[in-house]
């Protein structure tokens, strides 16, 4: 008997036929004696419902008050869940952020989970009840309702995997796992059947939007293991766990993260003086735009050129900052691109294989693609490049450090 935290996203509790099939797929789980707190989201389509609705009457909601509006998908979902759990003789009790008492700190929006009590959830498993918990919320030390930002259910379920000290944590969603890269980019893109927390969390900040990044923080943080599933279809999924945990015939590349959502700033002719990273960066970071990739040049003049990259959401607000800089410290011009990509490679191997890096420059060279910016750390190199190469990029890196599934294997 294993206590196991569950979740599932919006598309698999998407409909009422699709709850059911989770009920259904549930009950098997407590047939073989497990324990279960299962955590659910919104339908899929509510949240942005309920956002849409926000706006119509405040063109730029109340936090506060935002945070009541969308914490009510989800608590629609564990009602329905509880039902249908009822309905074929399993034993359920829903359970609201709050009710459970997440204490997360008071940032509406985009809360942090700072504490989880786990005593009502204890004492409603040993009375034979799976606890349907709603993601994605909790409360301020002040009783008002938080949310954790967009994908916070999947941080719920491992917040509360860690508090319970859960066997496993298993995410459910459309995917049976994670792949080298997005199958739909690379069709012999493979499953793998394990990844390190280090290498899951590089891939989900850069790009791959199988889960969210503070719930593989989290996971690591704790030691959860964390189990990647396909809600509907029968499979092993991606067990993401501790390095120490991994094969040592891992191979150097575990796979190819990609971002579209990414713009270029460059600020030209800035004058060569201490400090003025400081007098670019500092406004930009007071507007509270994040900042990804950072490359200065300094030319022959004495000036220098700098180039960051930042959310295309954020850009045009970033690009009216820094043409205010660039007036105020005396800089030639401001470019600004908005057609660019980054791609990524990731793999704990690169720690004791050298020239990982240069085999990705010639891979990408003999594809007539250049190379706009570099980025670097102990397990991923970066690169942004023109957009419309994207795909091209992605599928020939795939390639050539070995990660195509054998042609067998593509039926």
């Amino acid at each position: 008997m294993a206590l196991i935290v569950q979740k599932f996203g919006g598309t698999s509790v998407g409909s009422v036929e699709r709850i059911q099939q989770v009920a259904e797929k549930i009950k098997g789980f407590r047939e073989r004696g497990d324990d279960l707190v299962v955590v659910v989201s919104a339908m899929s389509g509510e949240t942005n419902r309920l956002i849409d609705l926000a706006k119509q009457i405040q063109a730029d909601p109340d936090p506060r008050e935002m945070d009541v509006i969308v914490s009510t998908g989800e608590q629609v979902t564990i009602g329905l869940l509880a039902m249908a759990l009822k309905a074929i003789g399993v034993e359920a009790v829903s359970m609201t952020g709050p009710q459970v008492r997440i204490l997360t700190d008071s940032a509406h929006g985009k809360a942090r989970i700072q504490q989880i009590d786990d005593e009502r959830m204890r004492s409603e498993l040993a009375a034979g009840r799976v606890v349907i918990v709603a993601g994605f919320q909790g409360a301020d030390e002040n009783g008002a309702i938080t949310t954790l930002g967009r994908g916070g259910s999947d941080t719920t379920g491992v917040a509360l995997a860690a508090a319970l000290k859960a066997d496993e944590c298993q995410i459910y969603t459309d995917v049976d796992g994670v792949y080298t890269t997005d199958p739909r980019v690379v069709e012999r893109a493979r499953r793998l059947d394990r990844i390190t927390f280090e290498e899951m969390l590089e891939m989900a900040s850069l790009g791959s939007k199988v889960l969210q990044i503070r719930s593989v923080e989290f996971a690591g943080k704790y030691a959860v293991p964390l189990r990647v599933l396909h809600s509907f279809k029968e499979g092993p999924g991606t067990l993401i766990t501790l390095e120490d945990n991994v094969s040592m015939e891992q191979p150097v590349i575990s796979g190819i993260a990609f971002n579209r959502d990414e713009a270029k700033l460059t600020i030209r002719g800035v004058p060569d003086t201490p400090g003025v990273a400081f007098k670019i960066l500092g406004p930009v970071s007071a507007a509270n735009i994040e900042v990804d990739m950072i490359v200065q040049n300094v030319s022959m003049d004495n000036t220098t050129d700098f180039t960051f990259t930042v959310h295309r959401n954020e850009f045009r607000k970033a690009e009216s900052i820094l043409k205010q800089v660039a007036s105020d410290i005396g800089a030639r011009e401001v470019a600004a691109d908005d057609k660019i990509a980054k791609v990524s490679i990731v793999g704990v191997g690169m720690r004791s294989h050298a020239g990982v890096a240069s085999s990705m420059f010639e891979a990408l060279a003999d594809e007539g693609i250049n190379i706009q910016m570099i980025s670097t750390s102990e397990i991923k190199v970066s690169v942004v490049i023109d957009e419309k190469y994207l795909e091209l990029a992605v599928r020939a890196l795939h390639t050539a450090f070995g990660l195509d599934a054998p042609a067998a294997e593509d039926a």
